[in-house]
């Protein structure tokens, strides 16, 4: 079980924590621009309970390394906390864990007469180095776990990945086409085809498996055409493995494995 680690800042003597990184560490799908204002509805408040902390650069990984600017949430550890019992899972459970550890560190006998004595910032700043060793040696560690482990398998690699997928893309992790597996899925009487567009059939359409999305293109006058196509979310992806694995297919990785 990989040990959580958040960055903690402790301006002011206020222990904050940054919205995006624990949104990183709650392993939370939804994007963070979406998911921050839906959690602020609980009855949080800016300047109580976070603060805008604009024009943070992110790293996006892709075709090629680039960044950009977003804003980013300085939390307090209160807030943390209750973000964490919200999500109700079990990473969510261990992040409040954390947190709560770090408040007995910070309220410890110890931690309030330093702070009292104005010698908090000597003993912080050596909590801080030796916190930034252990950091430095578990990252060794678990390069070298890492390194030891099997090839991932396929699941780890859903979780890995988040957002919509066409099921040109999940057909690719087995070696197969578009074409093989909406037809697979036909017939094991999964979806059926409306028109141009492949379909849950009722007992699957409620289950978060699938996504419509519309697209505008042009017809053979030029006149824009609204066109939908259905998406797969990871939920829907791992379903299909489940189903293909029944019938002893595997993907690629898997049978690599093998």
């Amino acid at each position: 079980m990989n040990e959580i680690t958040i960055t903690v800042k402790y301006d002011n003597d206020n222990p904050t924590v940054s919205g995006r990184e624990l949104h990183a560490a709650l392993m939370i799908d939804t994007p963070y621009h979406k998911w921050f204002p839906r959690m602020c509805e609980y009855g949080f408040a800016e300047g109580i309970d976070f603060n805008s902390d604009k024009n943070v650069r992110v790293q996006i990984e892709g075709s090629r390394s680039v960044s950009r600017e977003v804003t980013d949430h300085q939390l307090t550890i209160d807030m943390a906390k209750e973000l964490c019992m919200i999500q109700r899972t079990e990473i969510g459970k261990r992040c409040r864990e954390y947190f709560l550890n770090l408040e007995k560190q910070w309220n410890s006998p110890d931690a309030v007469m330093a702070r009292a004595l104005q010698i908090a910032d000597q003993k912080l700043e050596l909590a801080k180095q030796q916190n930034g060793s252990l950091i430095e040696t578990t990252a060794v560690q678990a390069k070298q776990i890492e390194e030891m482990k099997p090839k991932a398998t396929y699941c780890d690699m859903v979780l890995q990945s988040a957002g919509l997928m066409p099921i040109t893309t999940i057909a690719k992790d087995y070696g197969k086409s578009a074409k093989w597996l909406n037809k697979w899925l036909h017939e094991h009487g999964i979806q059926y085809k409306l028109g141009k567009v492949w379909l849950l059939y009722q007992k699957y359409a409620d289950r978060g498996y699938v996504k419509s999305k519309t697209f505008t293109v042009l017809d053979e006058n030029g006149d824009s055409i609204a066109k939908p196509n259905t998406q797969w979310t990871q939920r829907g992806r791992m379903f299909i493995y489940e189903q293909l694995k029944k019938e002893g297919i595997l993907p690629l990785i898997e049978q690599d494995d093998s």
